[in-house]
């Protein structure tokens, strides 16, 4: 047997960071997250990497980790490897980030999302991340798209 689900695909680190509850906020230039509100979704691992240094700042500053820390982190958000299903998330409300937020609540909000640079992105709420038993090897797709992942592979 198998559980259809919607699952959306993220470019690493952030799919190991969503999986490994680091990252609780997710962005995104338009509202795409906002249909999946109370529902649980997939994570998938992308080929490629994230462009840019931007989670790095967030998390050896405000975050405070060590480099070890950090490597650590990279080393289990890895652990099933790239074009793999391997885990899921439950999202919550969608929001827009207002262009005139800055202060102690917007570093709170870039703290969550490791990411700099929020203003007038859609953000959405990430919760009880859970990794599967194993990793589910299949092609990503652009957007939110359907997966059948098998009941044996959920945790």
């Amino acid at each position: 047997m198998a559980v259809q689900m919607r699952c959306l695909s993220f470019r690493q680190p952030y799919a190991g960071l969503v999986l490994d509850g680091v990252k609780t906020v997710e962005s995104r230039w338009r509202p795409l997250l906002a249909p999946m509100e109370s529902r649980t979704l997939a994570v998938h691992i992308a080929q490629r990497d994230w462009e840019g240094e931007e989670w790095r700042a967030v998390l050896s500053g405000p975050l405070g980790m060590s480099c070890a820390q950090i490597q650590a982190l990279l080393e289990s958000g890895e652990r099933f490897g790239r074009g793999v299903v391997a885990g899921l998330v439950d999202v919550g409300a969608t929001w827009q980030c207002p262009a005139s937020l800055e202060g102690e609540e917007l570093q709170h909000l870039e703290r969550s999302a490791v990411l700099i640079g929020l203003q007038e992105k859609h953000l959405t709420y990430l919760s009880n991340p859970r990794w599967l038993k194993a990793p589910l090897s299949t092609r990503g797709g652009r957007d939110l798209w359907i997966v059948e992942i098998p009941t044996e592979l959920l945790p």
